[in-house]
């Protein structure tokens, strides 16, 4: 089969290695300033219906995404190799309010070579992004992973096979309705350190059916990588030429078009076009802003991606309470979490630590 993308090369490789440590270059963020407008946005993006972020003048934690593009997955060097996100690690220290500057800066932290069913090398790409805000307080550190793929490779091995889009019944629609029309949101209602027990299961969230429409919604809140438009796009593939990939029409699109081109993403060796990876954190991290309550604190969201979301696949966000302890006068709980598809998949996976008040 004849070859139509760079594979990654050890020259290449040892290049990028050089930068461990070092300082990258900051994107142009899509916000800086968490304002009412984009506290709302990312709110919208990721179907957060909680009324406190706007009133209270409170940013979801995970707006972050929206404030740097490290942390989303922009990774630079091996021009060519596709990017897969796969994960974050944050670690807040403050809540974000609105009006308060976040600035993130990034160093390359390791790569790592893993191995791969779905491609012949797999590049496992870490930065650790530090976060801070217009006083200078450290807001969050978050270490954020990508593993870059060769895209004929793993078109050629075709791990995933055919996947059938799922089709829904109305009693299947009903049921999502009913989910979301049912979504706990604790909201004032302190939920004491005390009264939580190990084992407790957080209430389900759906999200879901995914398309295109929802990830444009997505988008809307956190502005993409790649998307850009007109003379800017050019512009950009001028800089960036491993980014110009000709579409069907022969006009350049950039990689990030796996997201809702199908017959691309299938080139890249994914059955079909899928969601963006920080979207599902978000989705995690949601299911934990909505249990916790808006006296809680999120300390800490660990989600490790494990399998594409593709489009037409409902994810179900399930989490239990896994340990709970006394930390330096804080009451803290442990929470493991999982995404799990209509076909019982496990999507994403992790822990989350959350603060929340003791009545005592």
């Amino acid at each position: 089969m004849e070859r139509q993308f760079p594979t990654i090369a050890d020259e290449s490789l040892a290049e990028l290695r050089r930068f461990i440590g070092q300082p990258v270059r900051r994107p142009e963020p899509y916000i800086e300033v968490a304002t009412r407008d984009s506290i709302r946005h990312w709110a919208h993006g990721i179907g957060d219906r909680n009324p406190f972020w706007v009133e209270h003048g409170v940013a979801p934690p995970t707006i972050l995404f929206a404030m740097d593009r490290i942390v989303s997955g922009y990774v630079g060097g091996l021009p060519g190799i596709h990017a897969m996100y796969a994960g974050t690690d944050f670690r807040w220290r403050l809540p974000i309010r609105e009006g308060d500057r976040v600035v993130g800066e990034s160093a390359l932290l390791t790569l790592v070579e893993k191995a791969s069913t779905f491609a012949r090398r797999a590049i496992q790409q870490t930065y650790r992004t530090t976060f801070t805000n217009q006083r200078g307080e450290l807001v969050c550190e978050a270490d954020s992973w990508c593993f870059r793929t060769e895209r004929d490779t793993a078109r050629e091995r075709r791990k995933y096979g055919a996947v059938e889009g799922h089709h829904y019944a109305p009693d299947e629609i009903e049921r999502i309705r009913l989910a979301y029309a049912n979504e706990e949101i604790r909201g004032t209602t302190a939920r004491y350190w005390e009264d939580v027990r190990v084992g407790d299961a957080l209430p389900p969230m759906a999200k879901g059916p995914l398309t295109v429409t929802s990830v444009i919604a997505f988008i809307q809140g956190w502005g993409s990588l790649y998307v850009r438009a007109h003379g800017l796009a050019f512009d950009m593939f001028e800089r960036h030429p491993a980014l110009a990939i000709p579409n069907a029409f022969g006009v350049p699109e950039p990689p990030e078009r796996v997201h809702w081109d199908e017959a691309f993403a299938r080139a890249v060796g994914v059955p079909g076009a899928y969601d963006y990876g920080p979207e599902r954190v978000a989705w995690l991290g949601h299911l934990v802003t909505n249990w916790m309550g808006d006296d809680g604190f999120l300390r800490r969201l660990n989600v490790q991606v494990q399998r594409h979301n593709l489009i037409g696949d409902t994810t179900w966000c399930r989490g239990r309470v896994a340990a709970k302890a006394i930390v330096e006068n804080r009451g803290e709980v442990t929470l493991e979490l999982t995404a799990v598809n209509q076909r019982d998949e496990v999507t994403a996976a992790g822990q989350a630590t959350v603060v929340l008040p003791r009545r005592s």
